[in-house]
């Protein structure tokens, strides 16, 4: 009876892990959708335009205590300087930021390498 019930907690835990793996992955290509149309003007391949210093390379974004996804998401959804509140101004719904904030800190991490 252990066994059984073992062997059922481990296919349990398996398809638990399976569906938020292909979760991240619809929210890694959300975020790349959403990014694209909205961030690459300024932002592509993890550039900053407007301040080459403040770009989205992870060694800037710990410089400037932006590489965690609290960080990154408060500041899409409240902007800052030039750059605009997607969240405030209702461009961007708040899946669509949380799915940017993963596929920029994914990008960050691999060095905006796909």
């Amino acid at each position: 009876m252990k066994q059984l019930v073992g062997g059922l907690l481990l296919s349990v835990v398996g398809i638990v892990f399976a569906v938020s793996s292909l979760q991240a992955a619809a929210d890694l290509a959300q975020g790349e959708k959403v990014f694209k149309a909205n961030c690459a003007m300024c932002h592509a391949g993890g550039r900053n335009t407007v301040n080459p210093a403040k770009s989205l390379k992870i060694e800037d974004l710990k410089k400037y205590k932006m590489d965690t996804a609290a960080a990154i998401s408060a500041q899409l959804y409240n902007g800052k300087g030039a750059m605009p509140a997607f969240g405030k101004n209702g461009k961007l719904k708040q899946d669509q930021i949380d799915s940017v904030t993963a596929y920029v800190l994914d990008q960050a991490n691999k060095g905006w390498k796909k």
